[in-house]
């Protein structure tokens, strides 16, 4: 049995390796042509493949929807940034990885017929759509509309309220600790 798993890694690290020289063959050869565009495109069907032995393997092998869902979500982000040129979004792309597992998760729970899986699947990827947002909106807050001074000042002002409604300056409660002890009645 060692020896089918030792032919199988080397077939697929040979078939990777060939496919690797005949792209940067190919790299060499159509210098003029822009590889930039393409290249999302070969690990998109990378992800493919694993769907591929996923229904290729019947309902035991469901859990490849997983990878296979990471893979090509990733790789569908990174051919989106590749149009636009707008690679500051890799600061909180990375929420959406949470939601491509849950992608996974919800396809591997349909097509081995679970419910539950289907339902754990669409939690994780409300965890990652919610994350997603709230970094999301952060961060494009600093590349783009609050470049300069305000964002900073906006930190500063929301530092100055913490501390003055903390230390009851603004009308707030002060801490339980700070208030005046009520002897106890007799």
């Amino acid at each position: 049995m060692q020896t089918n798993r030792s032919n199988a890694g080397a077939l697929i690290g040979g078939t990777l390796l060939i496919i690797f020289g005949i792209l940067a063959l190919a790299g060499q050869i159509f210098q003029g042509f822009n590889w930039g565009f393409l290249w999302p495109f070969i690990v998109i069907g990378l992800g493919a493949m694993f769907f591929v032995g996923m229904f290729a393997g019947g309902r035991q092998v469901a859990g490849l929807a997983i990878p296979g869902s990471i893979i090509g979500g990733i790789e569908l982000v990174l051919l989106f940034q590749n149009i636009t040129q707008r690679w500051e979004s890799m600061s909180y792309f990375w929420t959406l990885i949470i939601m491509f597992v849950g992608v996974g998760i919800y396809i591997m729970g349909w097509y081995a017929g679970d419910e539950g899986q289907k339902k754990s699947g669409i939690n994780v990827m409300k965890v990652g759509l919610i994350l997603f947002i709230i970094f999301g909106a952060f961060f494009e807050m600093i590349f783009s509309s609050f470049n300069g001074l305000i964002f900073p000042v906006l930190l500063i002002l929301l530092g100055i309220y913490l501390i003055l409604s903390r230390s009851g300056l603004l009308g707030g409660k002060k801490d339980a600790d700070s208030s005046e002890q009520v002897p106890p009645a007799s």
